[in-house]
């Protein structure tokens, strides 16, 4: 019989909801762009003897959705401060996944007292750093004026065929579940948060981020690709990297166990 800690949820005062999950050392979890809290599910149960878990949904995403901008970096990274210290997190690990690991890094560099070692998971230091990246952005933020969150979940998440290049994609399942955590947030608070993936840029700063960082990338990753793992690697100080063989943006569920041994080990 587990004597484990039951998930327990939480709204902090400042209106954040959050769940504490496991028990251990502490481990802070953030989200990507347009989904929430709950795309840590299929993690949770491989680390949760290990980590006691502290998992927020971000302002304007899922059950924080409905409180107001701004909706940027800044703004996401401030809300934490009522979470960590209502949830008695002093300083923990943090891992970031997509745009939670650009929250992790702002975290790390205005707070570092509270930070002991990051974990960023298919993500970057500035998304908009080519020409095809910053049209990409516009046009995230121009379909979310003209469709739901739910819509473009269902054209972006789709069961993967077989690809020519080996990368393992989501199953029917997986794409199903996660166009349902989409769906539920609302196009204009996705789109302001849109706005935040554009405009952050920690590379001034990353060289000043002290704590120990294990950067992790996807082989196959094209929504975020190599060169964002390589400006993460080689511009905070004594980072590590893994890429993770056949993977590509969605690893945090295609390749659950393989991420979860990998925060275990580090």
């Amino acid at each position: 019989m587990s004597t484990l800690a039951p998930s327990q949820e939480h709204r902090a005062f400042n209106g954040i909801f959050y769940r504490t999950e496991g028990e251990g050392e502490p481990l802070l979890l953030l989200h990507g762009l347009l989904v929430s809290g709950a795309m840590f599910d299929p993690l949770v149960p491989l680390l949760r003897d290990r980590f006691r878990m502290l998992i927020p949904d971000l302002r304007g995403h899922g059950r924080s959705g409905d409180l107001g901008a701004p909706y940027d970096v800044a703004m996401l990274a401030a809300d934490l401060d009522a979470v960590l210290t209502e949830a008695g997190f002093r300083r923990c690990a943090v891992l970031g996944s997509s745009h939670g690991g650009t929250v992790a890094q702002q975290l790390a560099h205005t707070r570092p007292a509270a930070v002991s070692r990051l974990v960023l998971v298919c993500t970057y230091a500035c998304n908009a750093s080519t020409l095809k990246e910053r049209i990409e952005a516009e046009v995230l933020r121009a379909l979310l004026l003209l469709l739901s969150p739910g819509t473009i979940a269902k054209l972006i998440l789709r069961p993967s065929k077989p690809r020519p290049t080996g990368a393992i994609g989501l199953t029917r399942e997986q794409a199903l579940w996660l166009q349902s955590i989409l769906a539920a947030n609302r196009a204009p608070a996705m789109r302001e948060a849109a706005r935040g993936l554009a405009t952050f840029d920690s590379r001034p700063w990353l060289h000043e981020i002290g704590v120990p960082t294990l950067v992790v990338g996807g082989t196959h990753d094209f929504a975020v690709p190599r060169h964002h793992f390589d400006t993460l690697l080689n511009g905070i100080p004594g980072a590590a990297g893994h890429l993770v063989d056949r993977a590509g943006h969605t690893l945090l569920w295609t390749h659950t166990r393989e991420l979860a041994d990998i925060v275990r080990a580090q």
